[in-house]
């Protein structure tokens, strides 16, 4: 379904609408009216192929997340999202119905701050991945480069997992993760995570794999 354009459409009246529409032209809704009008059935087909690009068959997605535990309501929704969503998301990557792709959310270093103590503290690589600090207080607790660590470390889970044909694995980590590895409870850290890792039966082959990352 095409994007009605721009000149024909209200914007402020489009930003109105908070349900799931379809905008047709007046002389389709005129005559769906008049059909209801004489009590005739109108059934509505909606084909969304040509929006949709689907060569294989498959639903293709990406989510974009974070392991940071520690961010407010924010992170607090999304894991709550990753928990609700993970058994359909199974199923679905399973049957062949779906493929998916996790993505994190990193920022950079500018040069002029390379040295800096809040660059040190929450950058790796010479200030090329970074991540704030989760508790926005650099004296206490973990570092943004802790995050950054561990969200390369889920990543790296994904692409040996993905590489193995069982990527909907990756989502039985993160909640594994999630629940067994909290900040809170000064958990968040490497060891931690290579025990969820070892309880799914895939810590030799990811550990070879993040080896030689």
């Amino acid at each position: 379904m095409d994007t009605p354009e721009e000149k024909n459409a209200s914007a402020k009246y489009l930003q109105n609408i908070t349900i799931p529409s379809a905008l047709i032209s007046k002389s389709l809704g005129d005559s769906l009216k008049k059909a209801i009008t004489f009590g005739e059935m109108v059934k509505i087909s909606l084909d969304w192929t040509e929006s949709l690009p689907h060569p294989d068959e498959r639903v293709e997605y990406e989510f974009w997340t974070n392991s940071n535990d520690e961010c407010g309501p924010k992170c607090d929704s999304q894991m709550e999202f990753v928990k609700n969503f993970k058994g359909a998301a199974q199923v679905l990557e399973q049957k062949g119905y779906t493929q998916f792709i996790p993505h994190y959310i990193t920022w950079y270093c500018p040069e002029a701050f390379l040295l800096s103590e809040q660059c040190k503290s929450q950058c790796i690589n010479h200030g090329r991945y970074c991540a704030p600090d989760p508790e926005q207080d650099f004296s206490k607790g973990y570092d943004g480069k802790d995050v950054v660590v561990q969200n390369l470390r889920q990543a790296c889970f994904f692409k040996v997992a993905n590489e193995s044909r069982k990527p909907w694995l990756w989502w039985d980590y993160v909640t594994d993760f999630a629940l067994r590895c909290p900040m809170k409870e000064k958990k968040y850290t490497k060891d931690c995570a290579d025990k969820v890792i070892q309880s799914l039966g895939w810590l030799m082959l990811y550990t070879m794999f993040f080896y030689f990352l």
